[in-house]
């Protein structure tokens, strides 16, 4: 398991229906090594705290392995960084990582919280009405974690399992219980 990417954005004003709408789902890749913080990265921030970041939601990652279907899908080559992840992972699966797991990360040690609840910036990002409806059928949300310990982190660092939650709750099995 390792970091293909760390990507980053600010948020920034965007046409949507008519109306001007603040998002960060606009992620670029960065190089070299990025400052892990509580709240988030360097460089990093979130447009709506109602709904994305804070300490349970600080990073999210979602895997490379998804990227085929949607470049299927949606026609279309897709950038790392292109759902609005801050970390594009390889060799993580959402079937073996469980919510309270250690995942330490370069310097950095992270917890996972929750899986992704996709919005309507999804819409917004692919020019599509029908973009968050497709990510929820398609059950591959990625997942969000908090930051355990503060350090840095970049492409290419290993992702270790440092610790195990004794419940043993996929994030895969938290999304089979959205319909």
């Amino acid at each position: 398991m390792r970091v293909l990417s760390v990507n980053v954005g600010r948020p920034r004003m965007v046409e949507f229906h008519g109306a001007q709408v603040s998002t960060s789902i606009l992620k670029s890749p960065v190089s070299g090594r990025v400052t892990v913080r509580t709240l988030n990265l360097d460089g990093d921030a979130q447009a709506d705290l109602s709904v994305h970041g804070g300490r349970d939601k600080a990073v999210y990652v979602y895997p490379r392995e998804h990227y085929p279907y949607w470049q299927e899908k949606l026609g279309e080559d897709l950038a790392n960084g292109s759902f609005g992840e801050n970390l594009t992972t390889e060799g993580v699966s959402e079937e073996e990582i469980c919510l309270g797991d250690g995942l330490e990360i370069g310097s950095s040690l992270f917890k996972v919280t929750q899986p992704r609840t996709p919005c309507f910036k999804l819409q917004f990002r692919f020019q599509r009405e029908d973009m968050t409806k497709l990510f929820f059928a398609r059950r591959r949300f990625g997942f969000y974690v908090s930051v355990a310990r503060e350090g840095e982190i970049g492409a290419g660092d290993e992702i270790k399992i440092v610790s195990r939650d004794e419940n043993k709750v996929s994030v895969a099995d938290v999304m089979r219980l959205f319909a």
